[in-house]
């Protein structure tokens, strides 16, 4: 028996050391986390740890190191080095404070602090040099978080090798137990490049003075922007308590744009831009504070106390890393007049229930003078207002982070399945040549009733022959439910002859191309004529004032701006004003050999990408998409994978980063075969591609997708559309496809496999790892205990010993199968058979040979 035990505990401390020799980052953050925990009475900031999770990431701490401030309004900065001397990017902010004790904490970036000190008083100054602000905290405000591919650079030859952190102890009530404060903020960072660089824009009032009793004060901000473009995501508003509503607006040819607009007592967090909106060279950026003196003795002026006020806009924006500039001020009204033609929204005031005002207002306040200098460093720092709860250690929120962003890769990992239940299919339609989301989420379909495109519908020269039809008898634009393709709407009967593009402005009007008149109409969901005409009817050409079979069109919800491509017979993308002017145009014909960026042959679907202000183009017969600037047509980008085949013919773009495509029929002798496609736009990789069950694709057209991922495909040719949806479980869509008796049995069994497989793939690298890391310490505890058995046999002359028979332990315990580790090892080897299999090729297509003249549709 003492033998058993003996062997019992020697296994069990071997077991525990071959345990931690297989330690992944989530043994390193655990124990980062222990560590935490058995120091709770010290401050993590005091050693600056450094923890590595994973090749490229890492999370710095910041903490004010165990300080006591001794009066109200008390302002202390800390700083810290860089831990690395090459360029990094920080991509997340994890707050520890808690209003009892702190009022707000902001974070500076430079290269070199006001002191070398472990910490010292603020009104040294935080920064030598120029800072840039990173990161504010407020209390109760509630979290947010940069967009996917966004971050601040830090580090390299142009970022900031310091971190400063600022604290403002407003109440020092709290600290009259004389107990240590450890303050700050842990930061995420990635030596990966972003290829969007964050930054942020202060618009500050400074010199605005309110009367006693007075209703209402204006304080106005207005700058003209000298810069390149930059995108606006998210804004937020600060005064102290005299403050009613603050607004922001970018101003544009007299059009003003709300960027966003707040009660300054509630929660100061950073809230998402509604809708995108991108600065230009020469926009003005304006912002409106409406103040109100009523209950004040004296004049307020603007300061840095509670008892003064202050008139801050923030704005978080993001621009290409080639023209990031990080941090920018306006403090100066640039133009007081033209605050007479201010929204009216900016005037009124949002309530604010007086609960919410003794939370944010209910302790002491500041009554520290400050100048300048430190009233715009308390305030800059104030944006990114991240309230997590400071209970949890730093490891374990970062834990949290990777969690979430490894949620988010894999949910756009997600895979795009036909709704069998769909009845659309089911639909009397003409040719399908376009489709679109309309503002209620509605499908609209473009069709072309009884006329066909076909060898007889034009001559050489590109003129329509059959004008002796008329136009098309049947309401060419229906409305669909999304959800089961019932008739909502028609109209654009006896107006078309042959019907192509579609789109739909945020005004809910249909944007339409007719490649047999040679025109783009603009017609209102209820209006039987148009609203506007572009182009001359059934009149070919290449100029300012005519088009040759238009393909699609799109609108600028931001600018109201018109995009054409046109088209078969031209190769351009025309942009015109909201009011139809020309304005300019971009793209040439495709040389001989390999294309080149800015040409085309065939620009047959067009796709706006608000959130960088882009177009991207399906480039039809060079089988790629191109991606271009909308106020220059620059180019920016192409998107080109081998799956293509030589035609792709329509994209769409989901906000959030998707981008959807179909592509044609492959060539004689070519093996890509017809399908959809979904890609992450930022790195252009394909994450999913789709077929449909039911019937096969003959010509998909045209693509549309809303935001829940639910896509539709019309097909000119099948004379119908399709539906998908992302599916999460294989067995789910596997079951409704039973269900639904599709037609081919062989067709099933080959895509359900298909899809087993992608499941499987999801899930196979972490199946084999949990096995290997849970048979490695059994082989090993089995072989130490034959070397013991081995040993024990040779000194006790073949006698037991009281040794433990491990593999009758196994053999005798409750569910115990050798075929279970049987099982699992085949799994693992199919697996990588069928992925190696089964992946699409990414590479990008080489150069071929001039294809034979493109099919009509």
């Amino acid at each position: 028996m003492a033998g058993f035990i003996s062997n019992l505990l020697i296994l069990l401390l071997l077991f525990q050391n071959i345990c931690l020799g297989f330690r992944s980052p989530l043994s390193v953050f655990k124990r980062y986390k222990d560590t935490s925990r058995s120091r709770s009475t010290e401050c993590l900031g005091s050693d600056q740890p450094v923890i590595s999770f994973g090749l490229s990431d890492f999370a710095l701490d910041i903490r004010m190191p165990a300080v006591t401030p001794k009066q109200s309004d008390t302002y202390l900065c800390m700083s810290v080095p860089l831990p690395v001397n090459d360029e990094a990017y920080v991509v997340d902010f994890k707050p520890h404070a808690s209003m009892d004790t702190v009022h707000h904490m902001l974070l500076f970036g430079c290269n070199e602090p006001s002191s070398t000190e472990n910490y010292w008083d603020c009104d040294e100054g935080t920064c030598k040099d120029k800072s840039n602000i990173l990161y504010a905290w407020a209390r109760n405000a509630p979290p947010t978080r940069l967009p996917k591919g966004v971050g601040f650079r830090v580090g390299g030859e142009t970022g900031s090798r310091y971190f400063v952190l600022q604290v403002h102890y407003g109440d020092v009530s709290a600290f009259r137990d004389k107990h240590k404060d450890c303050s700050g903020v842990t930061l995420h960072l990635t030596h990966q490049k972003q290829p969007l660089i964050a930054g942020m824009y202060l618009m500050m009032s400074v010199n605005t003075v309110i009367p006693p009793g007075k209703k209402v004060v204006d304080a106005d901000i207005a700058c003209h922007y000298k810069r390149s473009p930059m995108h606006l995501f998210a804004y937020r508003v600060h005064t102290h308590r005299l403050g009613k509503v603050v607004s922001g607006y970018r101003v544009r040819n007299g059009q003003w744009t709300l960027i966003g607009r707040q009660s300054p007592q509630l929660p100061q967090a950073f809230y998402p831009v509604k809708y995108p909106v991108d600065i230009s060279y020469d926009d003005i950026l304006a912002a409106r504070c409406v103040f109100s003196g009523e209950g004040r003795t004296t004049e307020t002026h603007i300061g840095g106390t509670a008892d003064d006020e202050m008139c801050n806009f923030y704005i978080m924006y993001y621009m290409e890393a080639k023209h990031a500039v990080s941090y920018m001020t306006c403090t100066q009204n640039a133009n007081p007049e033209m605050f007479r033609n201010i929204p009216q929204e900016a005037n009124i005031p949002i309530p604010v229930k007086s609960d919410v005002l003794k939370v944010m207002h209910g302790h002491h306040e500041e009554t520290k003078d400050s100048d300048a200098s430190s009233l715009l460093q308390q305030d800059k720092k104030e944006e990114e207002i991240l309230d997590h709860e400071t209970k949890d250690s730093d490891a374990s929120y970062f834990l949290q982070q990777a969690k979430k962003q490894e949620a988010e890769i894999l949910d756009q990992d997600f895979h795009i399945a036909e709704a069998v239940e769909w009845p659309g299919l089911d639909l009397k339609l003409g040719q399908v040549s376009g489709l679109a989301l309309d503002p209620e989420n509605n499908l609209v379909v473009f069709h072309r009733g009884d006329h066909v495109w076909d060898e007889n519908s034009f001559d050489s020269k590109f003129v329509y022959q059959q004008r002796g039809l008329g136009p098309i008898e049947q309401n060419t634009i229906i409305v669909l439910n999304p959800r089961n393709a019932k008739l909502l709407h028609s109209t654009g009967k006896s107006l078309f002859y042959l019907p192509h593009g579609l789109s739909v402005d945020k005004n809910g009007n249909y944007w339409v191309t007719d490649v047999a008149l040679h025109q783009v109409f603009k017609l209102g969901p209820n209006d039987k004529e148009p609203l506007m005409i572009l182009g001359m009817a059934l009149q070919p050409g290449s100029d300012k004032n005519h088009f040759c079979q238009p393909t699609d069109v799109a609108v600028d919800p931001i600018t109201g701006n018109i995009y054409v491509s046109d088209g078969y017979c031209n190769s351009r993308i025309i942009q015109f004003s909201p009011n139809g002017l020309y304005v300019m145009q971009w793209g040439e014909e495709t040389s001989l050999g390999r294309s080149r960026s800015g040409q085309f042959r065939i620009p047959h679907s067009l796709a706006l990408i608000p959130d960088l202000n882009q177009l991207c183009v399906a480039d039809r017969e060079n089988g790629r998409i191109q991606c271009f600037r909308l106020e220059t047509g620059e180019f920016t980008r192409e998107i080109k994978h081998k799956a293509f085949g030589r035609e792709l013919f329509a994209v769409s773009y989901v906000p959030g980063g998707l981008l959807f495509a179909v592509n044609g029929m492959p060539y004689p002798g070519e093996a890509e075969s017809v399908q959809g496609f979904v890609m992450n736009f930022s790195t252009g990789e394909i994450i999913d591609t789709f077929t449909p069950l039911r019937k096969s694709f003959e010509m998909p057209h045209d693509i549309i997708a809303s935001e829940d991922r639910t896509v539709f495909v019309g097909d000119v040719h099948a004379k119908t559309v399709w539906k998908f949806a992302s599916a999460e479980k294989s067995e789910t869509i596997v079951e409704a496809r039973l269900k639904n008796k599709p037609e081919s049995t062989d067709s099933l069994k080959n895509m359900d496999k298909q899809h087993l497989v992608q499941q499987a793939s999801t899930t196979g690298v972490s199946l084999v790892l949990i096995t290997t890391l849970l048979i490695i310490p059994v082989v090993v505890l089995l072989a130490i205990l034959v070397f013991i058995r081995w040993r024990k046999t040779t000194v006790y002359g073949g006698k037991g010993g009281g040794g433990i028979n491990l593999g009758n332990f196994f053999a005798n315990h409750k569910g115990y199968s050798r075929k279970g580790f049987d099982r699992l090892s085949t799994e693992g080897s199919d697996q990588e058979k069928d992925e190696d299999d089964g992946t699409d090729s990414e590479e990008e297509c080489s150069a071929s040979s001039l294809p034979p003249a493109p099919s009509s549709s």
